[in-house]
């Protein structure tokens, strides 16, 4: 088993930020997608299609926690809450 930090450190690992657009521009980790949380649920095949680890973050870890909840409700598994941006950061470093 991955730990997050292991996971944040892969480069075949999707990052994704949940956070609006607004929020990503002030600032986000590199390489990072941005799929604002309400856009999650219509966008459910395309994060099927990622044949890696994906990890989500926002502010908080809130709703990240919720992105993975409701992939994990349409079957995906390979999916984790990193918590909030300055959390996935600090793993980074």
């Amino acid at each position: 088993m991955n730990t997050i930090k292991e996971l944040i450190k892969n480069p075949s690992t999707v990052i994704v930020d949940v956070r609006s657009p607004w929020e990503f521009e002030s600032g986000h980790v590199t390489g990072a997608k941005n799929i604002p949380l309400e856009e999650v649920p219509g966008k459910i095949s395309d994060f099927k299609e990622f044949q890696t680890p994906i990890v989500f973050y926002c502010r908080s870890g809130n709703r990240s926690g919720m992105a993975v909840s409701i992939l994990k409700q349409n079957g995906l598994t390979d999916i984790y809450n990193g918590g909030g941006l300055e959390d996935v950061q600090s793993l980074l470093n």
